[in-house]
């Protein structure tokens, strides 16, 4: 989800995690099927001992021992790396068969996957949450397979609350007083705002979620710089940046792992995060209140826009051998038992109705149903768009600006909004 959100990691390959995991060492059969499957993966484990590595050779060994003749090889890459490795693998003729990464449009444009509905059953396919699968459809056609997936929700250390006498959230007041009373009790981050690149696209689409906007419009084309947007980023600059409530690092300047590590310091009263935080939290001993995020006052009268959601997609490559092995695969992969033992791994969510419902650490943790309700009804970025990837980096290193005390919240946006129409039309 370093994506990126959800726990990208630190650099895998300087520890030493780059890795290839041959399961076997099949070939191409007689008949022109497929016998080895290659897998290229994101890594989500920050270290040797949580290396994405242990996950897939169990799978693989026990796909191998379920499919007699059948292997499966995985190469992990770093969450940096992973897309423009699998990028550069099909611009050379050497797409692998799967892909697990962040993006995957770009290869629906060019023609590249199979659509679900090849490589899945009808059970299988239709078996995605409904936020999800719309995410990962084109025109609807389904050819991103969310496979986990995270959604937001603003946590608060409820004793920095209590010592500051302040109340949860409902509203953009309420936040701005509840930084106020948080501030006088010299808490260095009121309200941590990780506008800097590593995340910022995040952050932004949850507080412009929170007063009507978004990035997309109802017909899918990009609104980065609409007038809800506008009066977001300008109520920002003027109630918590200016004032101080946001903490000593500028908000354009801080990153998200920064943020999060500020709060396990105990030194953050309010941030949005997702479940690996919460329970890094839990295990440092902090007292976690998790809520939606406060909407802007003119939406409190009952409306409740969504929440972000995020989601790791499943790609399956054309190739004139492997359509039966593939979706062997995918469908041994999807399984409720096969995806919740990685989500649970990582603390993320899984992507299937059927995988939510079996979820033991659902069933132990009300707080992850709070997370699940919350997926349930997110938006998520306009992944389906082939431009997204480069607009997302577009916003990362740009959006900051727009709270900055002596910003033109307007000016900012409608530069962001020029560089991805041009984005747009190149793709």
């Amino acid at each position: 989800m370093r994506p990126r959100f959800f726990g990208a990691t630190a650099s895998i390959a300087a520890l030493g995690l780059l890795a290839s995991l041959v399961t076997g060492c099949g070939s191409s059969g007689s008949g022109g099927d497929r016998t080895t499957l290659r897998l290229v993966a994101a890594e989500y484990g920050s270290s040797p001992s949580t290396s994405s590595k242990a996950y897939w050779d169990k799978l693989t060994a026990a796909f191998t021992a379920a499919h007699p003749g059948r292997t499966v090889e995985v190469t992990l890459y770093p969450w940096a790396d992973v897309d423009r490795e699998v990028t550069r693998m099909v611009e050379e003729g050497n797409a692998p068969d799967v892909a697990l990464m962040g993006a995957y449009s770009d290869f629906a444009a060019q023609g590249r996957l199979y659509p679900a509905s090849e490589v899945l059953s009808v059970r299988a396919e239709s078996n995605f949450l409904p936020p999800l699968a719309e995410a990962g459809s084109v025109r609807g056609t389904l050819y991103g397979l969310p496979f986990v997936a995270s959604s937001r929700l603003l946590f608060y250390n409820k004793e920095l609350f209590d010592e500051a006498g302040a109340q949860p959230p409902k509203t953009w007041s309420d936040l701005k007083a509840a930084a106020e009373a948080l501030k006088a009790q010299g808490v260095p981050y009121p309200y941590a705002l990780p506008l800097g690149p590593e995340e910022a696209h995040a952050e932004a689409l949850i507080w412009e979620l929170s007063n009507g906007g978004g990035y997309a419009d109802d017909s899918g084309g990009y609104s980065i710089a609409s007038e809800q947007n506008t009066r977001t980023f300008r109520w920002i600059r003027d109630n918590l940046v200016t004032p101080g409530l946001t903490g000593p690092v500028p908000p354009a300047e801080l990153d998200r792992q920064d943020a999060f590590a500020a709060f396990l310091r105990g030194e953050v009263g309010m941030l949005n995060g997702y479940p690996s935080l919460l329970h890094e939290a839990r295990a440092k001993g902090i007292e976690v209140g998790t809520l939606r995020m406060p909407v802007s006052d003119t939406l409190a009268d009952g409306q409740v826009p969504p929440s972000v959601g995020v989601a790791d997609w499943m790609m399956a490559f054309k190739h004139e051998d492997n359509r039966e092995l593939t979706s062997d695969f995918l469908e041994f992969v999807y399984e409720d038992e096969h995806l919740n033992e990685f989500a649970g791994r990582y603390h993320l969510l899984p992507s299937t109705v059927t995988a939510t419902q079996t979820s033991e650490d659902a069933a132990a943790d009300p707080s992850r149903e709070q997370f699940l309700t919350a997926l349930r009804g997110a938006r998520l970025y306009p992944v389906s768009e082939p431009s997204w990837l480069q607009v997302s980096n577009i916003i990362k290193r740009n959006i900051g600006k727009a709270v900055a005390p002596s910003a033109d919240p307007k000016a900012v946006l409608e530069d962001i909004a020029r560089q991805a129409q041009q984005a747009a039309r190149k793709k």
